[in-house]
């Protein structure tokens, strides 16, 4: 807006600038990243800096994946990408009901020439993300079985728990097609399997498998042969990871031995310390507290870390990495191996930490499958996401899945939650098959669960387990069916994927996408479309014995009942854990057989 720039400045360098878009009445705002707490950021403010929010994040409007991108939809079509990795404050018409204000870190000379760049796409929502994808990157294709079930709890942390719960799988006929291991490591080098004997390398170089023995009673007595044969059984098999090397206790063994070599090799971030030095950074978060850092944004230090890890994959067959908590490196005064200084280099830290190991997986002739929470602009090119840490609430369903839509709209295109959160009680029976049957028709179906310090009873969100604690026994056979639903729709989910790849229409499409006109696509914000055949409308409430829905122009088929459906509000019955779904007629012969009961 013409005279809205205002400018920051010492005299030296510009600190910050702020300036103003207009937004014209019934126009939305929608993006920003993975946001929790509503589609529309109109009447809100909002920033974009990668946070550690651990649960509440619809409640606390804090977010571990922004982006300063955002859609404006419902008048003329447009969208803008702030083109900075510093942090960047949005009143999005709270203050003056017609300015989205943006104000932004700079660190540039005041010497009268530019000192930050705007980016504005004119179109629809579709063309607006197809330019920003162009500039940014974007996402890649994965491997179809990453559309399967995948599943994981943090006490699957012995070979034989693992292999138990994977014999559990097959006794209840419940599909899986990943299983992820949280709690296989000493927890000290992320590297070495817990209980593993092996000479520490005082130099910190990277080991093969050869240079490890397992104990017959130790936790993990075979890792290449656990993991074979689950590869037998048709399950890929995925390892945790933390980008720290933990300092707390005081390290001992391969740990020091790696924090001594990191050191040495410098391959750390540092702090610069109030007299001008520059110091190993140690990380101020509460998790993994004073844990040092590889800089993973640098290609030397990236390598000199992921080649510690390259026997998982390449002797013992590991197919993809969790890469969780990329949300550590805090502070303006960190300073990166390449100069850059915290407050242009922290955002860009989980996206060059899911690259790194994407890199490695790739080096080994595996699909870059990383499974990452935290991200920011550029990350869509580097594997898949999920929705981070939350309870097992009502709530933090209808967060999860907001976060999901509002990420897809920014090009997030392998995106899933932990199905009725992994915190807390385990949730009840309604709640846990009401997201079950909505993890369906998300691109990433998972279920994880937390540590609960090995209290009884577990807290594993498997279906057995909720059953068994809920006394409730039609927990498994509905789950079994959704997980077979979700087997026969894992064809149609990678073709589609396939052509959000070269369109940048997303998979998981919020109903704006195809209707920005259209006034209930936003007071039905819960909607989406999978793909361009298939809309889904979860349940998120409890006790609902039915639901409205919303079904935009064009000729519907509801696939339970194969009956066809006017466009409209539709008053739909969810008896059981049916939850609305309507297809295309013109792609229902096509896609009836995957809703064959």
């Amino acid at each position: 807006m013409p005279g809205s720039v205002e400018v920051l400045t010492d005299g030296t360098t510009v600190r910050r600038v702020r300036f103003a878009l207009s937004l014209a009445d019934g126009e939305h705002v929608a993006g920003f990243g993975e946001r929790y707490d509503r589609l529309d950021h109109r009447g809100t403010t909002l920033d974009s800096v990668v946070f550690e929010q651990y649960k509440n994040q619809g409640a606390e409007r804090r977010t571990y994946f922004p982006m300063p991108f955002a859609h404006v939809v419902g008048g003329d079509g447009w969208g803008f990408h702030v083109r900075t990795s510093r942090r960047v404050w949005f009143d999005v018409g709270v203050r003056d009901s017609d300015r989205l204000v943006v104000e932004v870190e700079t660190d540039a000379p005041d010497a009268g020439g530019a000192v930050l760049a705007l980016a504005v796409y004119d179109g629809t929502p579709t063309q607006v993300l197809d330019a920003f994808l162009s500039e940014v990157g974007r996402p890649g294709e994965l491997p179809d079985w990453v559309f399967r079930l995948w599943a994981s709890g943090n006490e699957w942390n012995t070979q034989a728990e693992v292999m138990r719960q994977a014999a559990l799988h097959r006794e209840h006929d419940i599909p899986v097609g990943s299983i992820v291991i949280e709690a296989w490591s000493d927890e000290s080098t992320f590297t070495v399997f817990r209980d593993a004997h092996y000479t520490v390398r005082e130099d910190g170089g990277p080991m093969r498998l050869s240079d490890f023995t397992f104990p017959a009673d130790g936790a993990w007595p075979d890792p290449k042969g656990m993991v074979d044969e689950l590869h037998d059984q048709g399950v890929k098999v995925h390892l945790w990871q933390i980008p720290l090397i933990k300092m707390r206790p005081h390290p001992k063994g391969q740990v020091a031995a790696d924090a001594r070599a990191a050191i040495r090799d410098d391959v750390l971030i540092r702090e610069q310390t109030p007299d001008g030095r520059l110091r190993p950074y140690r990380n101020r978060g509460w998790w993994f507290p004073l844990g040092l850092m590889p800089d993973l944004t640098d290609p030397r230090a990236a390598r000199w870390w992921t080649e510690k890890r390259r026997y998982l994959v390449e002797d013992i067959g590991i197919d993809g990495f969790k890469t969780d908590g990329g949300e550590h490196a805090w502070g303006r005064d960190l300073v990166y191996l390449d100069g850059t200084r915290g407050d242009a280099g922290n955002n860009t830290f989980p996206t060059a930490y899911a690259k790194a190991y994407g890199e490695l997986l790739a080096s080994a002739g595996r699909a870059p499958v990383t499974f990452s929470r935290a991200g920011y602009t550029g990350s869509q090119a580097h594997g898949a996401f999920w929705a981070g840490d939350e309870n097992s609430t009502w709530d933090a369903f209808r967060w999860s899945l907001r976060a999901g839509l509002s990420a897809a709209a920014c090009g997030v295109l392998h995106w899933g939650w932990d199905i009725a959160g992994f915190s807390g009680p385990v949730p009840d029976p309604e709640l846990y098959l009401r997201a079950t049957a909505a993890s369906v028709f998300v691109p990433i179906m998972q279920y994880h669960s937390e540590f609960n310090h090995h209290r009884k009873p577990a807290r594993d969100r498997t279906p057995w387990n909720v059953a068994e604690l809920t006394g409730d026994s039609s927990v498994i056979p509905e789950f079994r069916r959704l997980a077979h639903l979700r087997e026969r729709l894992v064809p149609y989910l990678a073709e589609q994927a396939r052509r959000t790849i070269a369109s940048s229409t997303p998979l998981m499409r919020p109903l704006f996408f195809e209707h920005p006109d259209d006034p209930e696509s936003w007071t039905h914000d819960l909607q989406w479309m999978l793909g361009d055949d298939l809309l889904v409308a979860p349940i998120t409430e409890p006790g609902k014995a039915d639901a409205e829905v919303y079904l935009p122009e064009g000729d519907w088929v509801d696939v339970w009942s194969g009956e066809h459906a006017e466009p409209g509000l539709q008053r739909c019955e969810v008896d059981g854990q049916k939850i609305p779904v309507f297809a295309r007629a013109a792609r229902w012969p096509e896609l009836k057989p995957v809703f064959a009961v």
